[in-house]
Parts: structure tokens; C-alpha cells; sequence
């Protein structure tokens, strides 16, 4: 048995678990969490949304069903639910790239809004219980770039494409739960995750920061920064991850959590400029000076937010989750990733699979309440 499995109080070992968006970075990684986790499962995505990618580098068609269908698909997404019979259901399906916003903003809208709608329909026709996590985006808020963290009750919004879908998004979710989940007795629970800025190991999306820059240093360039000067506030993808997993299983025990929404993010002092993320990683890669491995664009191609924080709190309070990895472990473990597989040709699986025992191992020495042990 993985020592992983009485993580989360065991919530996941024999369970059935479906994942939306799994051929994805974010769904990758959960998707092999939830392997050692004991879980059976079943991914739903559209197509392989990069080359290369985590998903295939990582093997994982052949370790779960695997199943390809667009999840405005209502009537495919149903009959895959109803032969699978989820005890819970992560939705990650999502167009995540605020870039592809602006060249296709009628598809942004149809997959994150639309497609919400549709796994939210397609759940109505479920007859066991089932815990259900929605996963949108700290972009959702109305983002003044105000310099304390947004909270879960702030009002969302989105001054552009990308983060209007978000917004949208956690409306629609909160409004078929509100008409159909919200009954005392309702067999499927659901709640949201919020989080943004993630970093990790085989990321290969285009136009974000870490995977720009392995792209560009393999291929013995220099990477151009959009907005060196923003302040981020990065997190490990195994942080937010682990506040899911959190999450989706106290809704089987906890009703109070039905309808919920929780923030995800590292602690404040986590918060670095662009240009300082990418020394660090540079320094990781071989590079002996920052100058060497980027340049700032004289002129951004797309508006960008300058600063997006999230409050914690509520997390801390209700699940008594908080950030395991400071930024220091964030950076040296993505920056290892990508050296390890792509440098030293170390299996994409094996190195990803040791970076989840890492994160589990120290978040048992750490006290983190979801690894199940208590706060030394």
C-alpha cells in the first residue's frame, strides 16, 4: 500500500473518482495524486491540449479509463457519468490560457461557461452520493489590484475575456447549486476551488512564464517577458491541488460545505516579481546570469493584471489547510523537474511521482492537517 493512502483520512483508496480536463497540467498531476491515493479513475477531456505533455510523457492513458469527449458534450458527458458512477468528480475541463482569450473569445466563454453548465446538468442525473469540485480561477474576482488578498465573499468580475469567463463560471456553479444541490439531503455536494499562478514540472502550455522559458532555453534562446515587473503570488501546482482534494473530501461528511468556495494561494511573503521567478529558475537550469536567459518586450502583446492576491482564511478555518511549500521548495522543485527529465532523461512519471512523495512527506512533518497527522 503507497504510503499516500491515508491521506486525506483514506477518503479516496478504492473510490471512483472522474476528472474533467486530466490530459491537461493541473489534471496530470491529480490524475497520477489520485493513483497513489488508491483511486479508480476516469478522465474526460476533449484532446491533449500540448506537445509535449504530462499526460502522455507520464503514461497515464494506460493506468486509468480514458475516455476523449468535449464536456458541452451534455448527452456523451451523462452516459460516461452514468456507466462510471463517480463517488466524486474533480472538473477541470477549461480553455486556461488568457492569450487564446483574445484570439477566441466566443470559445473561452462557450468552454468555461458553457461546458460548466453541462457537467452541472449532466450531475443532476446522479442517484449515489458524490462530491464534486469545481475548479475555476483566482481570476474570477473583480481585480482592482488591491494590495490585501481577495476574499471568498468579494464580488466577481473580469475586465477582460479570460477572467469574465471565470467570474462567470463560479455564478453558474453557485446557481445549479442553489436549484438543485442545496437540499439537506441532496445526494451530490459541490464546491469551488479558486487558485492561479501555479508552477510545476511538465507544464507545456503556451504563453506561460516556466514553460516559455524551458522552451526557449532548450532551443538555446532568449525568453521575452511580457511584464517582468508583476508581482505573483506563486504557489507549487501541488498546493491547490491539495486543497481539492481537501475540500471534495470533507463534502462527503460535512454537509455545511455544500455550495462553498475556497481560495488556495501561498502565504503573502510567497508574492515575487516575474523577473526574480525567473532568475531563480534560470540559476536551477545552469544559467551563471539572469541576462543570459531573458529580455523584457518593449511592448505587451495583451493586457495583464499587475498584482492578485487571494486571502486564505476561509481555508485555514474550515479545513485547516494552509501552504505547505514555501516559495524557495516551489521553484527548486519545478526547476528539477524540468533539468531532471529534460538534462538528465529521468522518466517523466518517476520524477513527477517522487516530487507528489516529497510534497505528502513533508506536509506529515509539517503537521498539514489533510496529510493526517498532528501540528508539531
Amino acid at each position: 500500500m503507497s504510503p499516500l493512502h491515508d491521506s486525506f483520512d483514506g477518503a479516496y483508496r478504492g473510490k471512483r473518482v472522474l476528472v474533467t480536463g486530466h490530459t491537461g497540467f493541473k489534471g496530470a498531476w491529480l490524475t497520477l495524486w489520485l493513483l497513489e491515493l488508491g483511486a479508480d479513475i476516469c478522465g474526460y477531456s476533449r484532446d491533449i491540449p500540448t506537445t509535449p505533455s504530462l499526460f502522455e510523457a507520464a503514461g497515464l492513458a494506460g493506468r486509468i479509463r480514458h475516455e476523449i469527449g468535449d464536456i458541452r458534450d451534455t448527452s456523451h458527458f451523462q452516459s460516461v457519468i452514468a456507466s462510471f458512477k463517480p463517488d466524486f468528480v474533480f472538473h477541470l475541463a477549461a480553455q486556461a490560457i488568457v492569450s487564446q482569450s483574445y484570439q477566441d473569445p466566443v470559445e473561452t466563454v462557450s468552454t468555461n461557461v458553457v461546458g460548466t453548465a453541462s457537467v452541472m446538468q449532466a450531475l443532476r442525473g446522479v442517484r449515489h452520493p458524490c462530491a464534486v469540485m469545481i475548479v475555476t480561477s483566482d481570476k474570477c474576482y473583480d481585480n482592482v489590484e488591491q494590495p490585501w488578498g481577495y476574499r471568498e465573499i468579494d464580488p466577481m468580475g473580469g475586465k477582460d475575456v479570460y477572467s469574465a469567463s471565470k467570474g462567470a463560471t463560479e455564478i453558474i456553479a453557485h446557481s445549479f447549486h442553489k436549484s438543485f444541490f442545496s437540499a439537506p439531503d441532496s445526494l451530490v455536494r459541490v464546491a469551488t476551488g479558486r487558485a492561479g499562478n501555479v508552477l510545476g514540472g511538465g507544464d507545456w502550455a503556451a504563453d506561460r512564464i516556466v514553460a516559455d522559458c524551458i522552451r526557449a532555453w532548450m532551443s538555446g534562446t532568449i525568453v521575452q517577458l511580457r511584464r517582468p515587473d508583476a508581482t505573483r503570488p506563486w504557489q507549487h501546482v501541488l498546493e491547490p491541488l491539495s486543497g481539492y482534494l481537501a475540500v471534495t473530501a470533507k463534502l462527503t461528511t460535512a454537509a455545511k460545505l455544500n455550495g462553498e468556495s475556497y481560495n488556495f494561494g501561498p502565504r503573502a511573503e510567497q508574492n515575487r516579481t516575474v523577473v526574480e521567478l525567473l532568475s531563480d529558475l534560470a540559476r536551477i537550469w545552469g544559467f551563471d546570469a539572469g541576462h543570459q536567459a531573458y529580455e523584457a518586450l518593449p511592448t505587451p502583446p495583451f493586457p495583464e493584471a499587475g498584482l492578485l492576491k487571494l486571502s486564505c482564511d476561509k481555508a485555514l478555518m474550515d479545513l485547516a489547510w494552509e501552504a505547505n511549500f514555501s516559495y524557495a521548495e516551489c521553484v527548486e522543485l519545478t526547476g528539477e523537474w524540468y533539468r531532471d527529465v529534460l538534462k538528465g532523461g529521468a522518466a517523466a512519471y518517476d520524477v513527477t511521482l517522487r516530487q507528489i512523495h516529497t510534497y505528502d512527506q513533508r506536509a506529515r512533518t509539517r503537521g498539514r492537517a489533510w496529510a493526517g497527522v498532528a501540528r508539531p
